[in-house]
This record gives C-alpha cells, sequence and structure tokens, in this order.
C-alpha cells in the first residue's frame, strides 16, 4: 500500500535563521527539527539577506528558496509547492505574504510564529524611556516592573504596531506563543479567543553530562545579540550602574560581555581596567556559559522568554535577572538565582551567588529541575504536531468560528487586490500618454 505523502510546508521567515545568534532563531530552529522528526517536507523562505552566522538548512534537508517582497513571483511559486501548512516566523511575514497565500493557496493552514508579542516589548521600551526622562535615579525601576496587564493594555491598545501586529493573529489560523504572560494578555485584555493561541516555549532537552563545578569557574557573563534592543539597554545599565556597585565588593571581578553583530558603541565600552570586556560573537555560546559562573541578564524591558538564560540552566549556571527576564519562565517554581528590581540589590545578589557554593549549588539544582519539568521537547514537540493536525482536520471549522479573522483576510484581500488594479490602470495611463 503507498503511503500517504509527506505533509509540505512553507515557512517564510523575517531572516534566515541564526540560532547561535538568537533566541528567536534557535526557536524557529527547534520548530523545524519538531517537522522534521515527522517526516515533513519543508521549504523554508525568506526576503532577507543572509546573515554571517546563518544555519545550513540544506543540510538537514530542507530546501532554501529567496524570495522578494512586492514580486508576483512569489505567486507561481507558491501555486507549484501547494503546501499543506504555511508557518510564518513573525507578524510582518503574514502583511507581506499572507494575502498571497490566501489567494493561491486558501486551504492551506496558516499559523504565526510569534516569538515575543512586538507591540508589548515596543510599549515597554517606551515606558523606560519616559521613566529615563522623568528621573536620573539608575538605581530603582520597582515602579517599572510591576504594571498590571490592563496597565500593559492601556500602553499598547492605541498603537500602530499593536493593531497591525494582533489583526496578523487573528488572520492566521494559528498562532505559536512562547509566553504564558503574552496568552492572558491577549485572552484577558484583547479579548483573542483562547483556541487561537498555543503555547510553544522553547524546547530543549536536558543536559547528559554533568556541569562545570563550581571551583573550575570564573567570572560574570552576559550575552545577546546587540541588534535586540533590549541586550543593549541591559550593557548599558551594567557599564552605568551595576558593574560599579560589584566591583566594589568584588575588586577583580571580570564581566565578559557576549553577543553576535557588535556595534562600535558596545565595542567603545570595552575596558580591562574596569573589568568590563566586550567580546564580540561566541562561537560557542554553550561553552563560554559552562566556564562562567554566573549568568547576568538586567533586562529592564522586552518580551517573550529569554534564550541566554535557558541556555544558562542547560549549562547549570545560576543567573540574577529582574522580573522582565524571569516573566513566564518558571511558572509556580522557585527561580534558579535572583529577581531583583534595582540596581544595588542586583549587584549584592550577583556578588552573594559568586562567592557563596551552597546558595550557588541550589541555584543550579532549580534551573536544571526547572529545565526537565517545563521544557522538555519531548513534551512540546508532540503537542505541537498534534495541535497542528488538530486544527488541519477541522479547518473549516476553526474558520468559521473565527469570524474576525475571516473578516481580516477578506479585507486583506480585496484592499490588495483594488490597489494592484489601481497600480494596473495607472501604468496603461501613463503607457497611453
Amino acid at each position: 500500500m503507498t503511503p500517504p505523502p509527506a505533509t509540505k510546508v512553507l515557512v517564510i521567515g523575517y531572516v534566515w535563521p541564526e540560532p547561535r545568534s538568537s533566541a528567536a532563531s534557535g526557536h524557529v530552529m527547534q520548530i523545524l527539527d519538531t517537522f522534521l522528526q515527522e517526516g515533513w517536507d519543508i521549504t523554508f523562505s525568506s526576503p532577507a539577506g543572509t546573515g554571517e552566522h546563518r544555519a545550513d538548512l540544506t543540510a538537514l534537508g530542507i530546501r532554501e528558496v529567496p524570495i522578494e517582497l512586492n514580486n508576483s513571483s512569489f505567486d507561481a511559486f507558491i501555486s507549484e509547492l501547494a503546501p499543506d501548512i504555511v508557518l510564518f516566523d513573525q507578524f510582518m511575514m503574514e502583511e507581506q505574504f499572507g494575502w498571497r497565500v490566501e489567494k493561491h493557496c486558501p486551504d492551506a493552514l496558516r499559523v504565526l510564529e510569534t516569538s515575543d508579542l512586538q507591540s508589548l516589548r515596543h510599549a515597554r521600551h517606551q515606558r523606560l524611556k519616559d521613566r529615563l526622562k522623568a528621573s536620573d535615579d539608575n538605581n530603582d525601576f520597582s515602579d517599572l516592573f510591576a504594571p498590571a496587564l490592563r496597565e500593559e493594555f492601556d500602553l499598547m491598545a492605541d498603537t500602530d504596531l499593536a493593531k497591525r501586529e494582533i489583526a496578523a493573529l487573528y488572520r492566521c489560523d494559528l498562532n505559536l506563543m512562547i509566553s504564558e504572560v503574552e496568552i492572558k494578555l491577549l485572552v484577558e485584555q484583547f479579548k483573542m479567543p483562547r483556541n487561537l493561541l498555543h503555547w510553544c516555549p522553547l524546547m530543549v532537552e536536558p543536559p547528559s553530562v554533568p556541569p562545570v563545578a563550581f571551583e573550575d569557574r570564573a567570572h560574570f557573563l552576559s550575552i545577546g545579540n546587540f541588534r535586540h534592543a533590549p541586550n543593549w539597554d541591559a550593557v548599558l545599565w551594567m557599564k552605568t550602574a551595576i558593574w560599579p556597585l560589584i566591583r566594589e565588593q568584588l575588586p577583580s571581578a571580570q564581566l565578559h560581555i557576549y553577543g553576535a553583530y557588535t556595534p562600535p558603541k558596545a565595542t567603545a565600552l570595552h575596558n580591562p581596567a574596569q573589568g568590563f570586556h566586550v567580546m564580540n560573537w561566541a562561537e560557542d555560546a554553550l561553552q563560554v556559559m559552562s566556564a562562567a559562573r554566573v549568568c547576568l541578564a538586567p533586562l529592564r524591558f522586552g518580551a517573550g522568554i529569554k534564550g541566554k538564560i535557558i541556555d544558562a540552566m542547560i549549562c547549570g549556571t545560576p543567573n540574577v535577572t529582574t522580573p522582565i527576564g524571569a516573566e513566564a519562565m518558571h511558572g509556580n517554581e522557585p527561580w534558579p538565582g535572583s529577581v531583583t528590581r534595582s540596581a544595588q540589590v542586583f549587584a549584592d545578589c550577583a556578588v552573594q551567588l559568586y562567592t557563596d557554593k551552597t546558595q550557588w549549588l541550589k541555584a543550579q539544582t532549580l534551573g536544571l529541575e526547572l529545565l526537565t519539568n517545563r521544557y522538555q521537547q519531548g513534551i512540546h514537540g508532540p503537542a505541537l504536531i498534534a495541535r497542528l493536525e488538530d486544527c488541519r482536520q477541522r479547518l473549516s471549522t476553526v474558520r468559521r468560528d473565527n469570524f474576525t479573522g475571516s473578516m481580516l483576510r477578506h479585507h486583506q484581500h480585496k484592499s490588495t487586490q483594488y490597489m494592484s488594479q489601481w497600480i494596473e490602470a495607472k501604468n496603461r495611463y501613463q503607457e497611453d500618454a
């Protein structure tokens, strides 16, 4: 008996994945790996240029097809491919290509990988900017870290970015959410139907080898792609407020900061005399994380969940972070390190964790337990596949129940159709003239 054809998946990426540069790309690769384990036929397309740290998808058996924005050649490409599932990596790709998918492959399951709610991250960034303008206190940010979800909604609701992003979520049949807090925000404040959302956090396997011992580690470490604004802001807060406080207590302490795409403004902060080392990109993030004693993640804004903290737990490296860094990452389980709200407390906790082996070992154990209980790919991968298959089987019902999404797709398609007709008419008029 002939086996059924493999499920065909088209992934439209905002960038070509660079899993060693960002957690967002790492999550995309985890999803692709889940699809490969099912034997699915995957094509990855992106209008982005190729980055220097991109993953070799072809080596994994994934076809790579560059595409262009606002180019009708995509129509012939997707018509010929006829995918069963289209996964948009970030909402801007749904904006750009969703109407073409609707036109040429209306029966394909439309899935959006959000990575994080960008409108939430940008709103929080604006809150931080307003706070820094209003006060020169660079120590205590307790007020910044304590908003209720209703306050987050009020900050987001009138922004163009939130309206664009949430419209894109409605236009899709299923949205992969990395953060349970963001699910709660969408359901409780934006009144989005819960059945349009699927919790799909970072998916990893617990380490198979014992972590490096306390005595064999040295230095503090911070890591993150410098193109990601929250990471750059964290470096600035460390440089201006946190690190001097740590050095007061540990005069010989060293901080190693790693990140892809290090700009000149970051390398200008490099100061070995102060123990402040800007190290550029790490070839092996897990190796440098395993060599460090404590991971510092002083994030003052952001969204989603934090890949650097997942990596720290994989390596058995305790961390110190803020409520933004810890958000949605540990559920009701204890934190594997410290969560702080001010530069002074951050520095005090970092020093204590660095010097107290008993506390350090306790935090390490909590991190490994958290990985096992919350982030196993062996749990979340099958759950994702089951949810996608269920949506495919009930696609007509899913779309009928999501009338708002159907309405938005209808108007998106009509508006682009009218715009195309207008451009064609304008071109004919110019040719006749």
